[in-house]
């Protein structure tokens, strides 16, 4: 199973909306609304360079990586990648525990002791 992609398709933001519609019983509008509101949010925290934490699912991350060298793999040339940037995700103990199948209940509340 290792590096195997095993779902069948991807889930895009209008999927989210469709589900917040069906599930919270908003017009689509507002539910197309509350949608990007939550991702403007997450967005803007990160763009200012603090983490954003979500009990039970996991943390986004921003890190600075230095200025560093590198090769071009087809020409063996040496080339300077610049600084910058970059978002990472770690899940929660409980999202892996959901991904393999396993119990999770006692890890929810767990995941503030595991930053």
């Amino acid at each position: 199973m290792t590096g195997q992609n095993i779902g069948k398709s991807t889930m895009t933001k209008a999927d989210i909306v469709e589900r917040v519609y069906e599930k919270i019983g908003f017009s689509k509008k507002e539910a197309s609304e509350l949608v990007e509101m939550v991702f403007k949010s997450l967005k803007d925290v990160l763009v200012s360079g603090q983490k954003v934490k979500i009990s039970g699912f996991g943390n986004f991350i921003v890190r600075g990586k230095s200025e560093r060298t590198g090769r071009n793999p087809q020409t063996g040339e040496q080339i300077k990648i610049s600084a910058r940037r970059v978002l990472t995700f770690r899940p929660s103990q409980v999202l892996k525990a959901m991904l393999n199948g396993e119990e999770f209940e006692h890890l929810i509340g767990r995941d503030e002791e595991h930053e």
